[in-house]
């Protein structure tokens, strides 16, 4: 029986904890004590539930608790700091006597989207004060209701490292005096791309492990949707959003198809289209419309999108079109230069005029600093020597990428492509 209600607790917790904790967050006005009363919610719940069974509507007392709990606090940092008109007027604001039902909140929270307690939650967890890793681990624990033992689990670290970075960064965002606020104007551009950022680097890491024995990480995949699909929600009229849910979408579509029963990877052309999963087409290919008719001048997610759906509506990977998929890199390029977007166009280009066309491409990056260490440009070389009938330079290359790989899976991968030459 306890088994059960701690499994309803845990699943309650991870689809309400950041609405809860955002809430909260908008009262106390800390990340860092909104997250700690939240956490208390939960371990009062933790003590009822087995003894008095699961309530009607366990997400409005997990919401009610928590806020009696920041209640509390206010009370008792009211007692501590005497004259404090600002605590006093949120004591009045919020209500000494009376805590609104889960409904009454969320339905106040509703009445301005762009002011949607979960969005100021976002905005403050991915605030640029923060590097990147606190960042993600930050949304992890925040949005993403992941455990601390969960966040390093996923990204190969120690725990204690993880729990270090979110102390850090709860300390970070309090002594920069950063505001539970949206921002505004052309701050709010320059921000959601720091959100949108913090996003798709825990979808990458879950579709393509940097490191570890897996090649791919579902989980993480998932909870990036998930913030995908919360921030599609309360931001619906930011293109941008729609965009990066889109690409997100199409790119989960392959998921299944993406290895062999032995979890080794298979590359896209090899990849048994059947087994894509439709209805996250569907899906991503009606996000990337919402987003063409939010904005008809594309951003970079979006442009990613529309890369990824060109896979998309290829049966046949002889039928992908790929003259559309250099143009659209050629355009990601201008918008948003970057080795990587460049090396990528290489593989387009080859694909659509030729090997040494592509070769040409991923030849100029290799005195570029910041591809020194990045294994999939000798492994695109490799690939597109061997196609032009040069064995020996291309195995070298694929050895070189092996040595550089961090995944054991593409370790193997590459070795294997090595040996298939010699």
């Amino acid at each position: 029986m306890h088994s059960s209600v701690h499994q309803t607790i845990a699943t309650v917790w991870r689809l309400e904890s950041a609405r809860i904790t955002a809430h909260v967050a908008r009262v106390v006005r800390d990340v860092g004590v909104a997250e700690e009363l939240a956490q208390d919610a939960l371990v009062a719940a933790l003590e009822h539930w087995p003894a008095q069974g699961v309530p009607d509507n366990p997400a409005a007392w997990l919401m009610t608790t928590a806020k009696r709990r920041a209640l509390d606090h206010l009370r008792h940092r009211q007692m501590a700091e005497a004259r404090h008109d600002g605590i006093a007027a949120d004591l009045e604001a919020l209500g000494a006597d009376h805590v609104p039902d889960f409904v009454d909140a969320l339905d106040e929270a509703r009445q301005d989207d762009i002011g949607d307690d979960l969005l100021r939650l976002v905005f403050t967890a991915c605030h640029p004060v923060l590097g990147t890793d606190a960042r993600v681990a930050l949304t992890l624990k925040l949005l993403g209701g992941l455990t601390t033992h969960e966040i390093a689990r996923a990204f190969l670290v120690p725990e204690a490292t993880i729990a270090q970075r979110i102390v850090r960064a709860k300390k970070t965002l309090g002594d920069a005096g950063v505001p539970f606020e949206v921002p505004r104007g052309d701050a709010l551009g320059e921000r959601l791309s720091s959100v949108l950022e913090v996003v798709y680097l825990v979808f990458n890491e879950g579709y393509t492990a940097t490191s570890g024995a897996d090649w791919m990480r579902p989980a993480l995949c998932d909870e990036a949707l998930r913030l995908g699909r919360m921030l599609a929600g309360i931001a619906p009229q930011q293109a941008e959003v729609h965009g990066l849910l889109a690409l997100m979408e199409i790119q989960a579509s392959r998921a299944a198809a993406r290895t062999d029963d032995q979890g080794r990877p298979v590359l896209l052309a090899d990849q048994d289209r059947s087994r894509w999963d439709a209805l996250l087409i569907r899906r991503g290919l009606a996000g990337l419309a919402r987003a063409e008719s939010l904005a008809p001048v594309a951003g970079p997610y979006q442009l990613q999108a529309a890369l990824a759906a060109c896979h998309a509506r290829a049966l046949r990977a002889q039928d992908t079109d790929w003259a559309r998929i250099a143009a659209l890199y050629g355009e990601l390029a201008r918008l948003a230069p970057s080795p990587v977007v460049e090396l990528n166009r290489a593989v387009a280009v080859a694909m659509h005029a030729g090997p040494a066309a592509g070769l040409l491409i991923a030849d100029a990056l290799l005195h570029h600093k910041a591809m020194q260490a990045y294994h999939w440009l000798p492994g695109v070389r490799g690939d597109l020597l061997a196609r032009l009938g040069r064995a020996a330079e291309a195995r070298a290359e694929f050895e070189r990428a092996a040595a550089l790989a961090g995944n054991e899976r593409e370790r193997t991968f590459l070795l294997e492509r090595a040996e298939s030459l010699r």
